[in-house]
């Protein structure tokens, strides 16, 4: 549906533009501007979605997300009320002016917060669920008017991204997407808005088959991959079940003064692979059984590149006619035909003559506002155009070669959003290291992400215990498995051990590409000693991942879906006797974890 409202004055024109997916409470809003008067037009803000009728403040709750790198997807919650004062409004005769609001700015779109949000009715009523999907900056206002509760959901503006658009007679401007999903209550909110992401995604077999990937940096490599490190680790990932092997950062390291300012090229180092090259090692992965993959930064050019010699400025990122430098490195922009057949050249290399199947394309450096290129009135224009560009050219790259799996990351999830998730296959929900802290990041990345496409780490190492591999392994059960460590130095008992969990996940898997999340005894804090994570399948089984940090040995979650007799639990990981228990009262779960930490995955039907 599309409702059109004109401004006679400016002569300016919107199209209201409502769609919605079959049989999935969201509702999806953008707006066009048209000038339609006689005079060109600078705008300097428009919402994608305002909405004025939502209950009085003193009934609803707020919710936000907190991302931070290594930190991300923490929620938090207050009442309406405590960040929208009540002014007095009828002995003022006038409307507050208070306003809860969330920004995300520069070219990490959620770094410091996702570009989602929540109101729910206090004693456990309706919610309302949003996510802005800007692959550049955002901005949501949660305020009051006429005693109701107004939102507005805008992407990029000028008072706080520096955005601008120059609107001659005829010509027009989309706002970014945005989605508004509806519920009896958060979780079921959540619900509606994952199968809308599902609904409204770049379709991939990826997503039905949710391979198992081996990554070697996290823990294990850490950016230093050479043929002889690598062999014993692509030989321990097939044996333990791995499907994709990916190798990280470095693998183009041939100077001596470090990668960092002098990537761009794109070629594999000699120094690293002697014998063969790298292709002997990705031969080895595909003799192995395995898909093999690389890392890749498109985006980046160092200072000290010959690519960043070899292409025009205005290529890159500016400001005032320079080229921009951010940490040794320039950006690309990719509106740029130059910029974008460097890239096409590097993929077309990488996958359609080395035989490549897996890419992570990772991003970590941060530029805000964005740049002015010739046709940008404003920077923060510029960094919405690049980013509509970036995600143009990474679906050309999924038309050319539509079995590539492609994989998002920036610094883990500090470009978790909804434009970018439409198109990429999976999301790094983080670059964690401590597997002690993960288990919040991981119960609460299906907020951002869909279970099948968000990648957890799990890296056992042959100095942790048993129970410690078991707990690594078993935080990434419910969503995709991002396997690491330094598999090749285990021993036969741990190789049993993770091959065990990996034959677990590939039991569960396909129920997980349709398992809606829930949290039972609500999102987690980020110190609970408790953590739980819920998934429930339409007409199927539940599972519930339960991690102990702390406290008691014993916690009783509630599953209001089952209530009533003759549900069967089944413990599914850790496999080893006295290292977990669960058993269903009627109404939830009693679920015992002896040893801290500790983690069970538990399947209900």
């Amino acid at each position: 549906m599309t409702v059109e409202l004109h401004d006679a004055e400016t002569g300016l024109t919107a199209f209201v533009e409502f769609e919605g997916v079959a049989g999935v409470s969201v509702l999806r809003s953008r707006v066009r501007l048209r000038n339609d008067g006689r005079e060109p037009l600078v705008v300097q803000s428009v919402s994608s979605l305002l909405l004025g009728v939502l209950p009085p403040p003193h009934l609803l709750d707020v919710h936000w997300a907190r991302n931070d790198w290594l930190a991300e997807c923490r929620w938090d919650c207050a009442p309406v009320r405590d960040v929208v004062a009540d002014i007095g409004a009828a002995v003022h005769q006038h409307d507050s002016r208070a306003a809860f609001r969330l920004t995300g700015r520069g070219s990490w779109p959620t770094d410091g917060h996702l570009a989602m949000g929540a109101l729910t009715e206090v004693g456990d009523g309706r919610a309302w669920l949003w996510q802005i999907e800007s692959p550049a900056g955002w901005r949501w206002d949660l305020g009051e008017r006429d005693g109701r509760t107004c939102l507005a959901l805008n992407g990029p503006t000028d008072a706080e991204h520096q955005w601008r658009v120059r609107l001659g007679v005829g010509e027009s401007f989309t706002t970014v997407p945005v989605a508004l999903a509806a519920g009896a209550g958060f979780d079921d909110a959540m619900g509606a808005l994952t199968s809308y992401r599902r609904a409204v995604r770049r379709p991939h077999a990826d997503h039905v088959a949710l391979p198992v990937v081996f990554n070697d940096y996290m823990n294990t490599l850490m950016g230093d991959p050479t043929t002889a490190k690598l062999l014993p680790l692509i030989d321990a990932a097939a044996e333990v079940g791995a499907e994709y092997f990916c190798i990280d950062s470095g693998w183009y390291d041939d100077d001596a003064d470090g990668w960092w300012d002098s990537v761009g090229a794109w070629e594999p180092s000699a120094r690293r692979f002697p014998d063969g090259g790298i292709q002997r090692v990705l031969e080895r992965i595909r003799e192995r059984g395995m898909v093999p993959g690389l890392w890749l930064e498109p985006e980046v050019v160092g200072v000290r590149s010959p690519v960043a010699r070899s292409l025009p400025d205005d290529a890159f990122f500016q400001r005032d006619g320079i080229r921009l430098t951010e940490q040794g490195r320039h950006q690309l922009d990719l509106r740029h035909p130059a910029a974008r057949a460097h890239l096409d050249r590097t993929v077309d290399r990488i996958v359609g003559e080395w035989g490549v199947g897996y890419l992570k394309l990772d991003y970590n450096i941060v530029v805000d506002p964005g740049t002015v290129g010739p046709e940008d009135l404003a920077p923060g224009a510029g960094l919405l155009g690049h980013g509509h560009a970036y995600l143009s050219w990474l679906s050309g790259v999924l038309d050319r070669y539509p079995g590539l799996v492609v994989e998002n990351c920036a610094s883990g999830g500090m470009r978790m959003d909804g434009a970018t998730l439409a198109v990429s296959q999976l999301q790094s929900t983080s670059d964690q290291q401590d597997p002690l802290r993960y288990p919040p990041i991981a119960a609460s990345a299906p907020t951002a992400a869909p279970p099948e496409q968000g990648a957890v780490w799990a890296y056992p190492q042959p100095s942790y215990s048993d129970e410690l591999i078991s707990f690594t392994l078993g935080g990434a059960l419910l969503g995709r498995v991002h396997l690491s460590g330094h598999l090749d130095q285990m021993s036969s008992r741990q190789i049993a051990l993770v091959r065990g969990a990996l034959d677990t996940y590939k039991a569960i898997r396909g129920d997980l590409a349709r398992g809606l999340p829930f949290w039972p005894v609500g999102l987690p804090g980020w110190g609970d000693e408790w953590v739980v994570l819920g998934m429930r399948v339409p007409g199927g089984a539940t599972y519930l991942s339960v991690w102990r940090r702390g406290g008691e040995d014993e916690l009783r979650v509630p599953v209001e879906h089952l209530a009533g007799p003759g549900v069967g639990v089944e413990v599914l990981h850790p496999g080893a006797a006295g290292s977990g228990g669960a058993v269903w009262d009627g109404g939830g779960v009693v679920v015992s974890v002896p040893l801290v930490p500790g983690v069970v995955l538990v399947r209900l039907s």
